[in-house]
């Protein structure tokens, strides 16, 4: 089973920065890119499933009824975009109380990890703070990180086989340039390399060919899975730039060509997966200005 874990308050929906508690529906925010990400995690067969710490649930402070009419007004709107969770987890307890369920504790899901025969290698966990990231690692689930209140964090995952290669793919266009990558091939893991850390999209790739024969189906198929991934993680498009190229300063153009004697070229090599990278980087960027909106007048990219 693949299970998307999901923190709710500044994941899913906008966290007060002071009292950190919604108090009611018309305080009720759903942040940019949440209803689109988890229709995409839908599509591709996770179930989602919430883990929150909701402090002193229950008590004066925090009314079970309030609570409950925020939650009810969060799933109402998730279900007309036809977004249903498969299992919700709270942990009502204030951290003084040093309970076994709050995060980064796993006491909420023992019995959930147990029997739900969770595949840990395909499933993540979401979240904005660093209690989120320890309580991924302790179930050892990868995360995904995104800033408080952000945009949810387009990322994907894909997995191709053919008679030549097996491939795993993963992106995080919202990442920060980190990359696991091995291809086999030392220099296409450096040009790979290169791509993730200019265009700040995080890569891994992990693949699997035969190498001995020709190293030309493993370099076309992970090209093939990579940009699989990368089109899946854009989703609908909405909000990105969409244009990205490289501008010289204004004041200045050089252009340097560097023969000796017919040596390698692989730097020209990399220079085409830079400008690559620094161009991606521009163009899947969300500009918010744009908000919601398609980077088109025809009304579908």
């Amino acid at each position: 089973m693949k299970v998307a874990f999901l923190d709710r308050d500044g994941t899913l929906i906008f966290e007060p920065p002071v009292t950190e508690q919604v108090n009611g529906p018309e305080q009720l925010r759903i942040l940019p890119g949440v209803v689109e990400g988890l229709k995409k995690l839908i599509a591709e067969g996770f179930a989602l499933v919430m883990v929150t710490n909701q402090d002193g649930l229950g008590s004066r402070s925090y009314p079970q009824k309030n609570f409950d009419a925020v939650q009810g007004a969060l799933f109402k709107r998730l279900k007309k975009e036809g977004v249903q969770f498969y299992r919700i987890f709270i942990c009502p307890h204030f951290p003084k109380e040093k309970c076994a369920c709050r995060k980064p504790k796993v006491g909420l899901l023992k019995g959930f990890l147990k029997k739900a025969s969770v595949d840990r290698g395909a499933s993540i966990v979401v979240g904005d703070h660093d209690s989120d990231e320890e309580f991924a690692k302790n179930i050892g689930i990868r995360f995904y990180r995104m800033e408080t209140n952000g945009a949810f964090p387009r990322f994907a995952s894909l997995k191709r086989e053919t008679k030549e290669t097996a491939i795993l793919a993963e992106c995080n266009l919202d990442g920060t340039g980190a990359f696991s990558i091995s291809t086999g091939l030392r220099f296409f893991d450096h040009m790979l390399e290169q791509f993730s850390k200019h265009s700040l999209i995080d890569l891994r790739i992990k693949a699997k060919g035969d190498l001995d024969i020709d190293d030309h189906h493993t370099i076309e198929d992970v090209g093939l899975a990579l940009g699989e991934t990368l089109k899946n993680a854009l989703g609908e498009r909405r909000g990105i730039k969409r244009y990205g190229f490289l501008l010289p300063m204004d004041d200045v153009l050089v252009e340097c060509a560097v023969e000796k004697y017919g040596t390698n070229e692989h730097h020209k090599i990399e220079a085409i997966f830079k400008a690559f990278a620094k161009a991606m980087k521009d163009a899947v960027a969300l500009d918010p200005r744009r908000k919601n909106e398609l980077p088109t007048t025809k009304g579908v990219l």
